[in-house]
């Protein structure tokens, strides 16, 4: 391109769709019930219903829909009074119908909005639809020599699936990035679905485009399938604005595709062309009837909607003084916001910051460590505040809480049981702590002259060698105390012996 002809700036648009599957026992259209697909034995759940026989009857599962209406509802959707079920046809080897039930023309709800967090404030992302459908199999790749052959694991073939679609709003990965966990933050706070990416229980797909800053005519976007992970999601999208952006440099032409996300190679790879409408042939699912929303269940079901993570961040920074950043942390997932405020309601005497900072201190450190999750914590809110309660109470002090926090952590013993154990109560008592000072001077003597003759900076020698008679189980501000009165004792008899 020559120097007169400047390449044109592009603005990124990307869309996201957002596949669920609801947390229910049983699947969308069957009794067949709903497994860990990482721990079941394959085909262990599979019926003639989802295993896509014919003359088999679909029937609607109202757990899912009630749960897919909490979420409508979260996200400030209008919802409509009948929603019809449509088949998607396409084809592949973990479809064992050769289509998909799902919602489409009329989804079950539209025009939502979520909020996500950007560098200048947050920021609102509409929601095109959400609606209901049924997850596929799972297919299984396998290489022997020089023989290649697939299996086909139906467990997963029929379980409730909610679709939610964005606007094309965003225009970042990092954007993108906050949307999903924005989104999956609600999901579990509804109790909707787990959130557990590894299981593939919630899974991206991105669409994204390029188009010369200023114009909004769209370009030709991709569609980039199955992200299981944030990282993955942000880093498939940065590559692939990269990739588009060098195209479109180039003067060459964005192809419409479905691209897969190779993970070892960090690069997008083309899977198919991008199927349109028209492709999948939708048309009304003739063995379901349209699915009427009573507006009376529909009202229940907004009544027993929890509180969300935006209000419940808010009054956390209200209500417990906490910081913007303490309040997010805590509230990021719901178990770890119940835990909390079961750990404050437990310890009234403890101030909801301190509980806040051994939360998200020490105890996130040692999940850490362990690569362990929240909900695996053998520590109940009771235990975890009884152990701050001792620390405030001078029982012990706060490194051995430290102490005693991480065997709690590794075997679910009571605070109580270890410290009795190992004998690691707080030494308060003055007396006693005054003939361990008085005991730790007369064993220094050169240390203590040159204290008395000027050396200020001994004192808090003084005081590290106390600690460590004490196996650092002294309160250190009954020791600061004592050792002052001791020195002070020390400076004015050796006052009177310079004057005598």
């Amino acid at each position: 391109m020559s120097a007169g002809n400047p390449s044109p700036v592009f603005e990124v648009v990307i869309g996201l769709e957002v596949h669920a599957e609801i947390a229910t026992r049983t699947k969308m259209f069957c009794g067949c019930a709903v497994l860990d697909t990482t721990q079941a034995e394959p085909n262990a759940a599979v019926c003639p219903i989802c295993a896509g026989m014919p003359g088999t009857l679909p029937v609607v599962n109202q757990r899912a829909v009630e749960l897919g209406l909490r979420v409508a509802l979260a996200l400030g959707c209008s919802i409509p009074s009948y929603s019809v079920f449509a088949r998607k046809n396409y084809f592949y080897p973990d479809l064992p119908k050769g289509y998909q039930i799902s919602q489409y023309r009329y989804p079950l709800a539209r025009q939502g909005v979520l909020l996500i967090p950007t560098e200048a404030g947050e920021r609102p992302i509409r929601v095109r639809r959400v609606h209901l459908e049924e997850d596929t199999g799972k297919l299984t790749h396998v290489q022997e020599n020089a023989v290649a052959y697939s299996l086909v694991d139906l467990n997963r073939a029929g379980v409730p699936l909610l679709e939610i679609v964005s606007e094309p709003d965003l225009r970042t990965a990092a954007e993108a990035r906050a949307y999903g966990e924005a989104l999956r933050r609600i999901l579990q706070y509804l109790a909707v679905n787990s959130g557990d990416m590894q299981k593939g229980v919630l899974r991206f797909e991105a669409n994204v485009s390029l188009r010369p800053q200023g114009t909004e005519a769209l370009g030709t976007r991709t569609e980039i399938k199955n992200l299981n992970s944030f990282r993955a999601l942000e880093r498939a999208i940065n590559y692939e604005i990269q990739r588009q952006s060098e195209l479109l440099a180039r003067g060459e032409a964005v192809l419409q595709q479905t691209l897969g996300w190779d993970e070892a190679r960090q690069v997008t790879v083309p899977q198919r062309g991008k199927e349109e409408e028209d492709d999948y042939r939708y048309f009304p699912e003739p063995d379901l009837p349209p699915l009427v929303i009573a507006p009376e269940w529909l009202e229940q079901i907004r009544a027993g909607l929890p509180e969300l993570p935006v209000a419940r961040r808010q009054r956390f920074g209200e209500q417990y003084q906490l910081t913007a950043y303490d309040a997010e942390v805590l509230t990021a997932e719901a178990a770890v916001a119940d835990y909390y405020e079961a750990v404050v309601n437990a310890a009234p005497s403890v101030a909801p910051k301190q509980i806040a900072n051994w939360i998200t201190g020490e105890l996130f450190g040692l999940l850490n460590q362990a690569g362990g999750r929240f909900d695996e914590l053998k520590i109940e809110p009771v235990q975890f505040a009884d152990l701050l309660v001792r620390i405030e109470k001078g029982q012990i002090s706060a490194a051995m809480g430290k102490t005693v926090l991480a065997e709690m952590f590794a075997t679910g013993t009571a605070a109580a049981e270890i410290i009795s154990a190992r004998g690691l109560q707080q030494i308060s008592d003055d007396a006693q702590l005054a003939a361990v000072v008085r005991q730790v001077l007369a064993d220094h003597p050169d240390e203590l002259a040159a204290y008395l003759g000027g050396k200020d900076g001994l004192l808090n020698w003084f005081f590290g060698q106390v600690m460590r008679a004490t196996r650092g189980q002294a309160n250190p501000a009954v020791v600061r105390q004592v050792l002052a009165d001791e020195l002070a004792a020390w400076k004015t008899s050796a006052g009177e012996n310079n004057r005598a």
